[in-house]
């Protein structure tokens, strides 16, 4: 009976689930899952370094592109010179993840992430260009792939750089649901005794299209004539195809322009577009095999190059404009003094903590031969969204200077990138709301998987033993969590009554409470996904419950990456607890609150009964939560602050990998860096000088004249003498001064600053 009520509600899978349930991997992510997830594991499993080969090519190669390009002439021109253009492909920027033997870097991903993390930092169009390429390049595609004709002609022109390559699956009715690709069809014919495939296609979005050199071009390909099935090799549905540019009926070249960006991205089309079999990705038996090479490469793409991004955009925001708050002065005081900006500033130094912790402990699992399907999509909806308001906190702070377009302006250009990055690679919205939970509940749930199995077959009397036994496992596991839920719930009660505001500051305590505090929250999660049973295949439509505890899981993932990193780096960078204190009390409230929202308005037939369960497990009482984590005070918030506009060493692991030019060249945030020391000394004497009401010494005046030139120079903003190309030409005059020379010409008096005039006799007379 039981059998049969829950075959009713739980809708068949389709082909693409089956695929989508078998691609990719599980690890931590199912450990948070089962309620009980261990940090040790965490630290014991996952090392994130780069090699010595690495850390040259940052040091050197990055640096000498990141010198080529001046972010607001790329941004201006939208496009790169030919000289960082050839640079980028003579030195290996588009084959950092394809194999040495095939000509390629053959760089970790942890390398990769820290180049594109650099990149970032002195220009956002210049990290997107390099992002493609290593991810789904399709370099990496075809190095699983590909067969072995086309590794040999493919992945040495891609290794030095003689092709661009960039990938084809949006189209204008597949935007974040790629893989419906609707409007971009094959179809298997024969011709001359040859099979092939006629495609037409329409895609659009496709960043380095408009330069690329060959595509890997996603179709939905149909097989109506079986012609694959007698051959015996390949099937119908989502086909990798590998078109180079000048391939008959390809089109590509026109582009878009992504806000104000400058990196290439356009469209790929063709109609009855011919196709040998010989140029399907992997070959004739890889047809309809797609969907199952882009999801495995796409962790890296989501997880990976994506958050690089926001990482970048962290360490130039705390790094600057932590920087600026110590050079801008107001009312006589560094604004790095006043509350409002104390607060932008701790919060956007501990959201870049959780986007460096976060990335560091995805570039190691994917490093561990790891494809997480589930945390690569928590980390791009996670780290783009923190990137986003890391950006937003440093434009208010810096203000005036951030609003103001020119060489001298280091945030505008990320402000409207971000929103790119939050849209690609599956709207976050869509991400949110749909992947992480609908993605992770089947996959990492310990039990789910082969419950759902059990109910896709007939009733047979094995399906059914099967339900019975993993339905009980299902029980059992929640009731398992219920019990965790209270138990901890009460210990983090007893533990946070009688911690003080300042015990973080012994390292080995922090640690033990904030894993408590997760190990309380993953129990509180894991119960609720229990729970989510409860609305069998109708969970799928839920998509405000799934928002809300993909909040929670995301949360409790970057904590544990928090304190792993704090682990990793606890003994060689002083003051990180206050920073990690921070980050942690956030991300606990994150948690705790979207299981809070979750239920209030949890749904379904048998949503108030789950409702009850869940407050009780999780200790909410009479809409009282018992144990509630509380956002940091100010007293932490001022510290923060403190340790990023003055010299310190939280301040010295921002500034870590941001580009700096040297001393002698012009360069705001290298100025506004090598500044800050300058001006806190400066800011000492003259504060001292006051406390002993006494006049400054020779040194100290120098000193504070000095800083204030140097305060000086930094505060002031590009003004352009021609704002366009229109109003460089000879003779132009713009249209509103046009206007008022032609208004002022029919006026007898034409000037008040030089005097009134009468006109006498018809003569212009001076009045005295």
């Amino acid at each position: 009976m039981m059998y049969k009520a829950a075959k009713g509600v739980m809708p068949p899978i389709s082909a693409t689930e089956q695929i989508a349930l078998g691609s990719g991997t599980i690890g931590f992510d199912r450990d948070i899952f089962t309620g009980s997830p261990s940090l040790k594991h965490l630290v014991d499993t996952y090392d994130p370094k780069l090699t010595v080969e690495e850390e040259n090519f940052l040091n050197h190669e990055v640096n000498h592109l990141c010198a080529l390009l001046n972010d607001y002439d790329v941004s201006t021109r939208k496009d790169f010179s030919k000289e960082a253009w050839d640079y980028m492909r003579d030195e290996g920027f588009f084959a950092m993840k394809i194999p040495k033997e095939w000509g390629g870097k053959g760089f970790s991903t942890h390398a990769v992430s820290a180049v594109l993390s650099k990149l970032a930092t002195q220009c956002f169009d210049a990290n997107a260009t390099v992002a493609v390429p290593n991810s789904l390049g399709p370099g990496e595609l075809l190095v699983r792939y590909g067969t072995q004709s086309q590794k040999e002609y493919f992945l040495p022109r891609l290794a030095d750089g003689t092709l661009i390559p960039c990938f084809g699956l949006t189209g204008p009715h597949s935007g974040s649901d790629a893989t419906s690709l609707i409007g971009s069809e094959g179809i298997v014919e024969q011709r001359n005794g040859e099979l092939g495939i006629r495609a037409t296609f329409k895609k659009r979005y496709i960043t380095l299209a408009p330069v690329a050199g060959v595509v890997g071009l996603g179709l939905n390909l149909r097989d109506p004539n079986n012609l694959l099935k007698k051959a015996n090799q390949g099937q119908e549905g989502f086909t990798v195809a590998l078109l180079e540019r000048d391939h008959p009926g390809l089109r590509m070249g026109d582009r878009h322009i992504p806000l104000n960006a400058a990196f290439m991205n356009g469209t790929v089309e063709g109609e009855d577009v011919w196709i040998p079999m010989d140029s399907i990705l992997g070959g004739q038996e890889r047809c309809g095999f797609g969907w199952n090479m882009f999801v495995e490469c796409l962790a890296e793409g989501r997880g990976v190059s994506l958050p690089a991004g926001s990482i970048g955009a962290a360490r130039t925001v705390t790094a600057a404009v932590g920087a600026y708050a110590r050079v801008r002065k107001q009312f006589r005081v560094p604004i790095a003094e006043f509350g409002g900006i104390q607060e932008a500033l701790a919060d956007a130094a501990s959201d870049g903590l959780i986007c460096i912790a976060g990335g560091d402990l995805m570039n190691a699992i994917v490093d561990n031969h790891e494809a997480p399907m589930v945390i690569s999509s928590i980390m791009k909806q996670n780290c783009t969204e923190r990137g986003r308001r890391i950006v937003e906190k440093g434009m208010d702070i810096a203000a005036g200077s951030a609003i103001c377009r020119g060489d001298k302006n280091y945030l505008g250009n990320a402000y409207m990138s971000l929103p790119i990055a939050i849209t690609v690679e599956g709207a976050n919205i869509m991400t949110r709301s749909f992947q992480v939970i609908g993605q992770g509940l089947t996959r990492c749930h310990p039990h789910m998987l082969e419950l759902i199995y059990s109910l896709q077959g007939d009733s047979s009397p094995e399906n059914v033993a099967k339900f019975g036994t993993q339905l009980r496992k299902v029980i059992g596991h929640g009731l398992t969590n219920f019990g965790h839920s209270l138990t901890r719930g009460a210990g983090s009660m007893v533990s946070k009554s009688f911690r003080s505001s300042t015990a973080y500051k012994n390292g080995d305590q922090l640690l033990a409470h904030h894993e408590k505090q997760l190990l309380r929250l993953s129990a509180n999660f894991a119960l609720t996904a229990d729970l989510c049973f409860t609305l069998g295949g109708k969970l799928k439509f839920e998509e405000l419950l799934m928002g809300r505890l993909s909040d929670a899981l995301g949360g409790i993932f970057l904590g544990y990456a928090t304190l792993h990193h704090y682990t990793r780096h606890k003994n060689n960078i002083e003051n990180l607890e206050a920073l990690t204190e921070h980050a942690m009390l956030r991300l606990e409230h994150e948690a705790q609150q979207a299981l809070i929202d979750a239920s209030n308005n949890f749904p379904g037939v048998l949503g108030t009964p789950a409702s009850l369960v869940m407050k009780l497990g999780c200790l909410q009482l009479g809409g009282v939560q018992l144990g509630e984590y509380p956002k940091p005070n100010d007293a932490l918030t001022k510290e923060v602050a403190r340790l990023v506009t003055t010299p310190s060493e939280v301040r010295d692991m921002f500034q870590e990998n941001v580009y700096m030019t040297n001393n002698n060249e012009e360069h705001q945030v290298s100025d506004l860096i090598r500044a800050l020391p300058v001006c806190v000394r400066a800011d000492q004497a003259a504060s001292l000088i006051r406390r002993e009401k006494r006049d400054a010494t020779e040194e100290e005046a120098a000193w504070i004249a000095h800083a204030d030139a140097i305060r000086d120079a930094l505060i002031q903003v590009d003004a352009f003498e021609h704002a366009t190309m229109q109003e460089a030409q000879p003779g132009y005059v713009r249209p509103a001064l046009e206007g008022t020379a032609e208004r002022m010409a029919s006026l007898e008096r034409k000037s008040f600053a030089f005097g009134a005039a009468e006109h006498v006799d018809g003569k212009n007379v001076e009045r005295a």
